[in-house]
């Protein structure tokens, strides 16, 4: 049998049989190339090509279909540089902790596909740059913002040792691709033919990646050798199953109360100050909630998830005025418990208290974030902030110019925020992810012990919100 071919055709990967094989059905052609080895789900990923030539397939099947080609005894060639060599050398200059050592170990036992999942402020970085020097190859890092694309080049340049003039970033309107390149997750999606070009992927924050906007990319991939990094990689919408498909299993997991007792990340308290509201609110927030489970008592309806929520309850509000009136009443008490008065003047006491200290002050929203930066004149960050606004309030809070800084969600993920001794969750919603993200920022190890309280208004919802974040 004349040389089968896996080469690429557009986005696609294409398997190019020999000219006598063409004519056969794709069912048939299939069999003869790769007999009883492909799995199931590769061979319906397989389709004939318009011109009936060849047959084309996602990347992300390369590795099987090379499998089940090795397995059948079918000659093949592969029109691409499997392996790119990084034509330079790095060398390591930072001295690993024994746990990131034990996350790439794990990595490579699992034949380099697999997700590591370390607290912030833990080194993830420096995990991927062990991994480049390891297998040398042609690198991409997928980064949620255009912050990290800068935050990663710095990184690992000095990790490896190399200009960082050699590393390429891909976003926010430059288009650098070298050897290493840093691109966001928004590139990535618009330029899929690009991740051709290398051997090893990197996937930071990979929660991400399940996303239906995002996956493609792990699909438009061919390597197998993938590396995801995460705090909190569980999702909602339980899509972070899909990881094990896209990236690889779960190799690697370590808490921040494991890295804590080993003396890696800072001694930490927790504290949950309780919240009363006044007579009034209390009034109103049980005028509210009564009205939204009334709605749901009439209806007969459960709600067991988010998603569940959004289904019932928001999509139905847009044709249904009695869905749209108790959606309007679980928000009005929402806001009612997380935007209690009286946290203000928990928050002066804590700000008393604290004069001395580094704070970062978090809410779930904006108006609230305005608010305190208003009160207490403090610098805020929001995703309104500009870019060189908030790099600038970023500097000075790490130079201690300022001690106080108040933040939405926009601090939660994928900005090198400062390190400080104090958090104040003001509000917060129900997700993990944001709670050990917020977390994180407190745990850089430092002498003496680093805090994190949360204000919960007591009696209401917000009461079981914290728990479920917690849990």
């Amino acid at each position: 049998m004349s040389t089968t071919i896996l080469d690429f055709r557009g986005r696609d990967l294409a398997l190019l049989p020999p000219a006598e094989l063409q004519a056969l059905p794709t069912s048939q052609l299939l069999n003869v190339l790769c007999g009883p080895h492909l799995p199931g789900e590769v061979r319906g990923a397989c389709i004939r090509d318009t011109r009936g030539h060849f047959l084309r397939t996602k990347p992300i099947y390369f590795n099987e279909l090379k499998r089940a080609l090795l397995a059948h005894g079918t000659p093949f060639s592969i029109a691409f540089e499997e392996r790119p060599a990084l034509p330079f050398t790095t060398n390591p200059n930072i001295e690993p902790r024994p746990y990131q050592e034990e996350a790439l170990a794990k990595w490579r036992e699992a034949h380099e596909a697999g997700v590591v999942v370390l607290p912030t402020g833990a080194g993830k970085t420096l995990v991927a740059a062990l991994a480049i020097h390891a297998l040398g190859l042609w690198t991409l890092a997928v980064v949620p913002t255009l912050d990290l694309l800068a935050q990663w080049r710095v990184a690992l340049a000095s990790a490896l040792s190399l200009d960082p003039a050699q590393i390429g970033v891909f976003g926010g309107g430059a288009k650098e691709l070298e050897p290493i390149t840093i691109m966001t997750y928004d590139s990535a999606a618009l330029y899929p033919r690009e991740l051709r070009r290398f051997g090893l992927l990197v996937f930071d924050e990979c929660h991400h990646l399940p996303a239906s906007t995002y996956r493609q990319i792990a699909e438009s991939a061919f390597t197998p050798l993938r590396l995801g990094l995460s705090a909190t990689p569980e999702r909602a919408d339980m899509a972070h199953a899909d990881l094990a498909f896209l990236i690889g299993p779960e190799v690697y997991r370590r808490s921040p109360a494991e890295l804590t007792g080993d003396r890696y990340l800072a001694q930490y308290r927790e504290e949950r100050i309780s919240i009363a509201l006044s007579p009034e609110d209390e009034a109103h927030y049980t005028e509210q909630r009564k009205i939204y489970r009334n709605f749901l008592q009439r209806r007969r309806i459960l709600i067991s998830s988010p998603e569940e929520f959004q289904r019932k309850v928001v999509y139905a509000s847009a044709r249904d005025p009695e869905a749209r009136a108790a959606l309007l009443a679980w928000r009005e008490s929402r806001n009612i418990a997380m935007n209690a008065p009286l946290k203000y003047a928990e928050i002066e006491r804590l700000l008393r208290q604290h004069a001395a200290d580094q704070v970062i002050l978090f809410s779930e929203y904006n108006l609230v974030v305005d608010e305190i930066s208003r009160r207490f004149c403090l610098p805020s960050i929001t995703y309104k902030t500009p870019t060189e606004e908030r790099r600038a309030i970023l500097a000075r809070f790490r130079s201690g110019q300022y001690t106080k800084l108040v933040s939405g969600r926009v601090l939660n993920e994928g900005v090198d925020v400062p390190d400080c001794r104090v958090a104040i969750i003001v509000s917060g919603n129900s997700t993990r992810r944001e709670y050990i993200q917020r977390l994180g920022r407190v745990l850089r190890p430092k002498e003496g012990e680093a805090l994190l309280y949360e204000l919960i208004t007591g009696g209401t919802t917000e009461e079981n919100v914290a728990k479920r974040r917690r849990s």
